[in-house]
């Protein structure tokens, strides 16, 4: 294998110094499993001295999370923040930040094969992607942690809940997720079958974008967010265990405000506030949602119906449109909706700064318009404080400062479920929809087959947040730390340790020894920073993806360096 390139990145300082001979030389790689990977990159040859790279911003001025990103050495990595983040252990056990093989990143340019054909350190390899009717993974024998029990993996989708609770029935998939609301007693009472509840750890909301009016008038949008009855949408269309949004963060999450509400169902008020603002009478808009159902919208066709209905009746025509999922995401992100669109979030990790951070921070997508300053700099000061008690207080102020602004109507925290056939052992439904289903025994079958709502965009899930595509990322890719199965504790993974000085400003992680990529190459920090650093410097030529956005990036470490200015 060849040295390992450093690639040369405008406004960063890459490779501080080549530190040559200071470590071993890096072992042999094995060859590929039996079953292998769909890469085109060839099995690890011998490695000459490893040559640590190092990734800096000039400053921390671009207002960023990331001062510096140091591979110290083989097995150790060293993030420096340009301000204390408690919360930077949580996201970096999520799957957008899987680690990928350095040399794999740079042969396929930051995209193309990464976004098909993975190569990670997963239980699973991808095998085969039909697309548009199955994913199939196989077993990956060399494995670091404990094989998969089941040899095969099958994912497959099925828009209509419906159609996947037959399949169930008929024994053709072992689980299935998003339970239809009117199947959760169905399900109970069938002895064949078992029901996996989650808790609502997400959110369903109404986005209105500031940069068309009228939703530029913060008064205005005060006025919608009155004239939706939240409890009647609840009532009439969600499953057991469902709740009416009282803010944005889901009661189960930390960050959430005890005793806040949101604005009450006043129809009449709302009338007379479009009126004084000149919305009324005449006003036309657009109601938009994605082609898929999730736990926080499990009807969406039906509450876009009733929300249409329900403005109706304030003399609001609105029409409805239907987007393909991928495209709605891109355009939402872009900010490219006018109107009202119908989206919502479920919890990645049980920490106030994925929900809020990811919609609100300073590297937020533009589907909300411009930001806003003041929720900022709560979120930021809240995250440099130690301990929950220090940290609530300023989401008390950021949730106050979004029920004021009202960048969107939060409507409801959806019980959703999972189901699976009653021979399935170790069955579960995670909360953060991140099942691994290599812990499951399908009853002593060789395959376990998945349905779940939607097909996958792409497997390079930085570039990702599609909740069905990073489900599959999670099966095959990994990152630094993990999510404990039913709990959602952080717990190793890549690394098997983790510190951090006094200030919360450097995290020091090691790498677990051993650990292979699919492909047969060995997992080094060179291998971390590169992952890493292709995500946070936009300038940099392996910052391609699938669509550019690198949207987890952005939002939760609050900007990308080296990014264009916002047009």
């Amino acid at each position: 294998m060849q040295t390992r390139k450093i690639t040369l990145v405008l406004s960063v300082l890459v490779l501080i110094g080549l530190l040559a001979g200071c470590a071993a030389p890096a072992g042999t790689g094995t060859t590929a499993p039996a079953e292998p990977v769909a890469t085109d990159a060839a099995a690890a040859e011998p490695a000459g001295p490893f040559e640590p790279m190092v990734y800096a911003a000039e400053n921390c001025d671009y207002g960023g999370v990331f001062k510096s990103m140091e591979a110290v050495d083989e097995k150790t990595v060293k993030f420096t923040l340009c301000y204390p983040d408690v919360a930077f252990p949580a996201k970096a056990a999520f799957s957008a930040f899987a680690i990928n093989d350095a040399d794999y990143l740079e042969a396929t340019g930051g995209g193309g094969d990464l976004i098909e054909k993975p190569n990670g350190t997963g239980p699973y390899t991808l095998a085969e992607w039909r697309r548009g009717d199955q994913m199939i993974f196989q077993r990956f024998e060399d494995y670091w942690g404990d094989k998969a029990i089941p040899a095969t993996l099958v994912f497959r989708w099925g828009a209509e809940s419906a159609q996947r609770l037959v399949e169930l029935q008929a024994g053709t998939v072992d689980g299935i997720d998003g339970v239809g609301p009117d199947d959760f007693t169905t399900i109970e009472d069938d002895a064949n079958l078992q029901l996996q509840l989650r808790s609502g750890t997400n959110v369903f909301y109404v986005g209105m974008n500031n940069k068309y009016p009228p939703f530029d008038n913060e008064r205005v949008r005060q006025a919608f967010a009155m004239a939706i009855d939240r409890q009647r949408i609840v009532d009439n269309f969600y499953p057991p265990g469902s709740t009416v949004a009282t803010q944005f963060m889901p009661p189960s999450i930390f960050g959430y405000s005890e005793g806040q509400d949101w604005y009450a169902y006043d129809p009449e008020q709302a009338k007379q506030i479009l009126e004084e603002e000149g919305v009324l009478p005449g006003f036309q808009t657009t109601i938009t949602y994605r082609d898929v159902v999730r736990g926080y919208l499990p009807n969406p066709g039906i509450v876009a119906q009733d929300i249409q209905a329900q403005l109706a009746d304030i003399g609001v025509n609105a029409e409805i449109i239907v987007m393909e999922s991928g495209a709605f995401l891109d355009a939402s992100d872009r900010g490219e909706i006018d109107g009202f669109h119908l989206l919502g979030w479920g919890a990645d990790y049980p920490d106030a700064t994925n929900f809020l951070d990811y919609h609100f921070g300073a590297g937020a997508s533009a589907q909300f318009g411009d930001g806003f300053q003041d929720i900022w700099d709560a979120l930021k000061e809240g995250s440099t404080k130690a301990t929950p008690e220090e940290r609530q207080p300023f989401y008390d102020t950021a949730n106050e400062l979004i029920k004021q602004h009202v960048p969107m109507i939060p409507m409801a925290h959806g019980g959703n479920a999972a189901a699976f056939k009653a021979d399935v052992e170790n069955a579960y439904a995670s909360d953060i929809g991140a099942e691994q289903f290599g812990l499951m025994n399908p009853g002593g079958r060789e395959a376990f087959v998945w349905m779940q709502n939607a097909e996958p965009i792409g497997l390079y899930c930085a570039d990702e947040t599609d909740g069905e595509t990073l489900r599959a990322c999670e099966q095959v890719l990994q990152s630094l730390l993990a999510y404990e199965p039913g709990t959602g504790r952080v717990i190793a993974s890549l690394a098997t340790d983790w510190t951090a000085n006094a200030d919360l400003t450097e995290w020091t992680f090691t790498l677990r020894d051993g650990v292979q990529f699919h492909n047969g190459a060995t997992l080094d920090a060179n291998d971390v920073v590169l992952s890493y650093a292709v995500q946070w410097d936009a300038s940099h030529p392996l910052h391609v993806g699938r669509d550019g956005n690198f949207s987890y990036f952005s939002s939760l470490f609050n900007g990308l360096l080296n990014a264009p200015a916002a047009e």
